[in-house]
Order: C-alpha cells, then structure tokens, then sequence
C-alpha cells in the first residue's frame, strides 16, 4: 500500500502543477484564533489585497498557509462574525503570523460556523454541503426547549427526520444507517435520548457542524449517504466561564477555563433529564420507583506544549435509563474518546494524528433479579481507531490533503442471560470482528479564475477477521455448511476504490454552476424490523454473504447570491445509485438468531430529487426555506415481484420554513413550520381465519402512505441581561403550536359490529409540547 500511495502522491503533485519561479517566492502561516475565548477559527479567509484572487482558507483546527512572491502585502482575514482584520506585512523570508479576531458586536456567539465570506457560497468548492451554526441553532424552537443541531439539519434541504420521535434521518435516499455522525472524529452509532425525542448532542458544548449531503471530501468513508461532521468547542483559554439552562424537561451546566492562559484550556459540559423526579412525590409505588431519565458528559482539554506541537483530549459519555420497578429495565448509551496532536512540520506541512475510541450497547433485563428470575440481554458495537492526516499548501493555488486510517470493530449481536430460576439458558451471543482500513489523497485547487476543484482518491478496505464462523446457505436459507476459524484469521477481504470531484464554474462574483461525484462503500450495516430506528437494532458486519453496500452520486447546483448577498439561493438536482442494498425477508427472525444471514436479502436502490434553497443572512428578519421533491425506491428480486417500490423514505414533497425575527434588544421570536409527504408503509390488504385464528396477509410492499405531516413550532426569547461578563434570557418556546394529530402508528383493530373488518386507528404522540427554559452565561 505505501507504494501505492507514493505513487497517487506524485500524480497529485503533477496535477497541482508547479509555478514559474521567475519570482522568489515565501510563505506565511500561522493560526487564527477568538480574540474573547482562544477558539481555533476554522475555515477563515485569509486574502492578500496587492494580489487579486490570491488567498487561503485555514483549517479545523484554524491554521492557514499562503506562498506568495516577495514582497509589501497586506492580509486581510475575514470570517463572518468578526471584525475583519488587515495585516501590512514586508515578505522577504518565511513567517509566522499568528492573530485573533474580535468578535462583532451583534454577534451572539464567539465561534460561528456558517458561510466564510459572504459570498463563499457562490465561490467555494463545496457542492452538497450545510453548514450549521450553534448561534441559528439555538434560536431556532425545538422540541422541549432542548437546542438541538440534528433537528436543524434536518430543517434543510435533502435531509429528512425519519419522524416525529426520532432523532435519525434520511439523506437524499440513503437508509439511517448510511450516515456517518462524528463528534470529534469519533463515530456516534446511536445518535438518539429518549426514542429520538433528543438527540445526544448538547448545543452548549458545541462548536458547530457540516454537513455533507454529497460531495463527500476522500477523508471521509465508511457510510454511503452523508457526513455530519460535529466539533465539540476547546474550552475558554483567557478567562473562566459558566453556562448553563434550566429547562422544564432538562438542565445542562458547562464550566469552562484557562489550564495555563493561552496555552490551554478545559471545558466540562453536562446535561440531565428529570422526568423521573416528578414521579418521586406519588403515592403509587409502582410510580415513585420509576427510572425515566438520560445524561450526558462532554469533555474537553488542550495544551500548546510547543510552538509546533498541541494535544487535544476529548471525550463523550452518554446514557439513557427506564425502569419500571425490578420488573423491567432498559438502557442504553454512547461513550467517545479522542486524542489528537496537532504538529506544524513545516510552514507548509500541518499534521494531525488521532486516537478514537467508540463504543455503543445496549441492556434489557427482565424479570425480579432478587428472586433470580431475571433474564439480561446485551449487545455492544465497539471501536479503536487510529487516524492519521496531513495537509500539505504547495502555493496558493493547491491545498493537498492525504492520510490513513484503520478502525478495529467489534460487535457483539446480542448475549443472553438468564438468572437461575429462570428457566433461561444462558447465550454468550455472537462476536465479530474485523479491520476497516482506507488510504486516501485529495487536492483542494484553483485552476483560472473561472474554475476551481476539489478533486481525489479514496481506497477502502475491510478484513473480517476470526475467531467466527461463516455459513453457506441456499436459496431457500437452509444451511449447507460452516466453517470455523481461528483468533486472527482471515475470513474474508473486500475493498474498493472511491474516487470524489467536485467541481465549481463561476459564472460572476454573484452565480456558480457546481458538479459533484462521490463514491462510497459501506462495510456496517444497520438491521431494523420496525419502521424508524431503535436502540435494540441490530448491527453486522460484511461477510461471505453480505456484501459491503455501494453508492455513486451525481449532481449539479445553481447558486446566485442577490442583493449584495443578502439573499442566497440555490437549486441542485441529485441522482443516486445504491447497490448491495439489504432488507428481511418477510417473516424473518430479527431478534437473538445466530444465522441471521439467512433471513437477509439484497437489492438494488435509486434516488433523485431537486433541493431548492432561499436564505435570509442579513437585518432583522433572517431565517430560510428549504423544498425538495424527490423519488426513492428499492428493487429486490423477492419482493413485489421484482418490481420496485417505495422506500419507506420516499417522500415526494418536503418543506421546511425558519424565521427568526429580531423585535429590540431585549426580544426576539423565531418559528418554523414543516411539511412533508407521509411515508411509504405497508398495510394488510386482508385477513384470513383458520381455527379461529385471524392472520392478515399482505401484497405489497409500501403499497400505502401515510397520512401527511405538517407542523409549526414557535419561540421567544427575552433577553434580561448581556454584558460582557453576565448574560441572562428566558426562552419560551411551544412545539406543535396549531395543535396537529401527527400520526405515529396506524393500527388495525377489529370493527366492533363486525369482527371479520379492522378499523384503521391512528395514534399520535403529542398535540401541545411549551417549554420554559432559562439561560444563563457568567
């Protein structure tokens, strides 16, 4: 592989093609930070004012390098939510410039991730991709008064909710397990508190995030349908500070601080549910004893050991409990960790190396375990990662970025144990084990003035290794053989490559033409037997039966900024082809079956759409409205007679409406409203009776809809105090404002004049759901 990957390097270089050196030329690096907190600023401009068109954009981690010729310049560094700052500079050998930027005055947080200038929109690479600020998210209303960055995703274009309690969500096609969610680098598989009704990421603790619908940059891999890249904030570096909120449903408090000012800093950030607590005062023992609650803990530090050496250490720990006396018990839960060094090698050489460790499972007991008739089940995916990257700033023109990683899974598909008077045989369950490797190359490059690529190569490959068993069924699933192998052996070997553009044609300062291409392999495979995600599906791994999903995408965006890019807007048309496809086979065994293989079948899928997008930046009045219309089907050669049908996730029309409406300084209000078509579902077309029994039958596969969904959720924010010690605000906020019956589950029960009918019964979940939550910042 490394002679693989020299050799995708010097091609690279070729393509990036060297400049005339008829001119000595220097470079210039250095970091961006928070002039208030210390916060890396990512993805900043930096633009040299002598040279037009010349300029570079830092990193993550808020490095930047330029190569210009020598000379007298002046550097302009800009990123939207700070005052832009001008450099004058004499260039006539290599420097280090480090700066901070101040944050403006009307700017609500200190580190806002969003466009980098106000019309990178237009300008950038980026085809397919959202960005998310923590400062729209916390404005927007949400469920509980909790701010939450998945469900503001989910409020833009190609990005479904998968329904109301539920946290998962849908992009351009792809199935839940298809996206990659990280937090620091760190995969979350259970993105979910409470069934969905929350996600696990607190708004307080966070940096931002972006959001690859397509166009996914080769660094990326693993998942077939998007990237939702989430960065946890370092932690204030100049001063201590406190915030918090205390909420109807929630409370969260995060400490955060100086180690050694400018050097390093800490943040503690946590949060807890209390429904339980309210039930603590009942009479009803059955009640007071009750455990309904979740948590979660994100922490994060970092030190700037030398001028050309930083450490990171990250982590994320998060549960989610029920407990209805000793009858019955339910928890689950994420825990994430990352270290990362961040080394300078040379001004135009930046490293990142990172250690990621993973873990989710799940545990359900039954039954008095006092009395030893308490029945546990577990299950766990685990992970040990090791990421290595580097970036590489030939001359202004070229960014090169290329690294590894290989990522050791293990899952553990459920154990089963029974207490001694049970009656319960114990089941050790069935562990996997396997290496999921990549290697990459990218070049981020400007080719004229009127063109510009992110062009590269991803080369992906998974190792199943033993101790396992793999099985050879036919076709009807019986067993024909097994064969076992030995702690460390090969099982099986896949791989492929994955090649990525994506390509930008400026029409004009105001419009772009964008083209993206991706493709990506997917070795995990989430298996669910209801019809939105649950903590208790089932994850596996590719093997001799089950082949690593496949995905290519194409599309092509329109992007014009009006009105000195105060409006912005976009319209992208997508096409998607999905192969290795995997569903159940109907009446398959989805719960505790070691030969699970036999109950799968594979497919093929398809998705298109047009996303439209108009946004609001600037005054009073900001917020956007997001359309797509769209088709997703699947086609299994057992299923519908081979003919394709709807995914479940196929919805022709969904819209999304934000407004945030600033009234004076001490009120602003903000709503959003949301419909879209009902999911595709499959329904009984029938019943038949044999001694007594009444079975339904079915034809078709998602033959039937759902009832429409639509929704208007409202808020208002009273702000008591801002100053630049203490600031304090009431968040009053109502979900579900008009009152709609949402439906949740249709059920079919018998006609009570005629027992041969079912009545179609809808159930919906909530009408009204006001919050009150109060923040505060000191």
């Amino acid at each position: 592989m490394g002679l693989g990957l020299r050799h995708m390097i010097i091609v690279l270089l070729i393509l990036a093609g060297g400049e005339a050196i008829a001119q000595e030329k220097f470079t210039i690096s250095g970091k961006i930070k928070d002039a208030a907190n210390g916060e890396d600023i990512p993805f900043t401009n930096v633009l040299v004012k002598e040279l037009s068109g010349v300029g570079a954009t830092s990193n993550v981690y808020g490095f930047y390098s330029l190569t210009i010729p020598e000379g007298d310049y002046t550097l302009i560094f800009r990123f939207v939510g700070y005052q832009t700052l001008e450099k004058t500079i004499s260039l006539r050998q290599d420097m280090t410039l480090d700066v901070e930027l101040e944050a403006t005055a009307t700017a609500l947080e200190a580190v806002v991730i969003t466009s980098e200038a106000e019309n990178e929109n237009v300008t950038n690479n980026e085809g397919s991709v959202t960005k998310i600020s923590m400062n729209t998210v916390k404005e927007v209303p949400t469920f509980g008064g909790e701010p939450d960055i998945l469900r503001i995703a989910q409020m833009n274009p190609g990005i479904k909710t998968a329904g109301e309690g539920n946290s998962g969500f849908y992009v351009r096609g792809g199935g839940l397990d298809q996206n990659l969610v990280l937090i620091d680098e760190a995969p979350v598989y259970n993105p979910s508190h409470v069934l969905g009704f929350f996600s696990v990421f607190n708004g307080d603790a966070l940096k931002g995030a972006t959001v690859y619908k397509g166009g996914m940059l080769p660094e990326y891999g693993g998942k077939t349908a998007s990237v939702m890249d989430i960065r946890m904030k370092d932690g204030n570096s100049k001063e201590f500070q406190v915030t918090g909120g205390i909420g109807l449903i929630a409370s969260r408090l995060t400490f955060e601080g100086p180690i050694v000012k400018d050097k390093g800093s800490f943040m503690i950030s946590g949060r807890r549910s209390y429904a339980d607590l309210y039930l603590r005062p009942l009479e009803d023992d059955r009640l007071n004893s009750t455990k309904l609650f979740f948590h979660d803990l994100n922490l994060k530090a970092n030190y700037q050991i030398t001028e050309k050496d930083k450490i990171y250490v990250s982590g994320y720990l998060g549960r989610d409990v029920f407990g209805y006396r000793d009858d019955f018990g339910f928890d689950w839960g994420n825990i994430t960790g990352t270290l990362r060094w961040n080394h300078v090698i040379s001004n135009k050489m930046f490293s990142n190396t990172s250690l990621i460790y993973s873990n989710y499972d799940y545990n359900i007991s039954v039954g008095s375990e006092s009395a030893g008739e308490d029945i546990e089940i577990k299950s766990q995916i685990e992970d040990f990662n090791l990421k290595q990257d580097f970036s590489f700033y030939p001359n202004s023109n070229n960014s090169i970025k290329f690294g590894f990683n290989v990522i050791h899974h293990t899952i553990t598909s459920g154990s089963l144990d029974g207490g001694e008077n049970s009656g319960i045989n114990s089941d050790a369950g069935d562990l996997s084990y396997g290496y999921e490797s990549a290697i990459y190359l990218q070049n981020e490059q400007k080719i004229n003035d009127k063109w510009s690529a992110n062009y590269g190569l991803r080369y992906s490959f998974f190792h199943r290794i033993g101790p396992g068993s793999e099985y050879l069924f036919d076709s009807e699933g019986n067993l024909i053989s097994e064969e076992t192998f030995s702690d460390g052996s090969l099982m099986e070997y896949m791989g492929g490559l994955e090649p990525r553009l994506a390509a930008t044609y400026l029409l004009n300062k105001k419009s772009s033409l964008k083209f993206v291409y991706n493709r990506n392999y997917q070795y995990l495979h989430l298996l669910t037997g209801s019809t939105a995600s649950t903590p208790i599906d089932v994850w596996v791994m590719s093997s001799n039966n089950i082949k690593p999903q496949q995905a290519d995408q194409i599309s092509l965006g329109y992007f014009r900024n009006f009105k000195k890019n105060v409006y912005e807007a976009s319209a992208e048309v997508y096409y998607k082809s999905m192969q290795n496809v995997i569903d159940y086979k109907t009446g398959a065994n989805t719960f505790l079956n070691s030969q699970l293989e036999s109950d799968l079948i594979y497919g093929t899928g398809e998705a298109y759409g047009l996303e439209l997008f108009l946004k609001k930046t600037k005054g009073d009045l900001t917020g956007w409205v997001g359309y797509t219309i769209s088709r997703t089907t699947r086609k299994f050669d057992e299923i519908n007679d081979g003919k394709p049908f709807s995914a479940k996730q196929d919805r022709t029309h969904d819209i999304s409406v934000v407004a945030m409406y600033k009234i004076n300084k001490k009120l602003s209000a903000s709503g959003s409203f949301i419909f879209y078509t009902g999911d595709a579902v499959t329904f009984p077309t029938g019943q038949y009776t044999v001694e007594g029994i009444t079975t339904p039958y079915y034809t078709e596969r998602n033959g039937y809809r759902m009832p429409n969904y639509h929704r208007m959720d409202l808020g208002l924010t009273w702000y008591l105090k801002k100053t630049d010690k203490l600031e304090s605000s009431w968040n009053f906020s109502v979900y579900n404002a008009y009152g709609r019956e949402n439906p949740y589950i249709i059920n079919f029960e018998p006609n009570e004049d005629n027992p041969n009918i079912n009545n179609a019964v809808q159930i919906s979940l909530f009408r009204w759901v006001p919050s009150v939550t109060y923040n505060f910042k000191f």
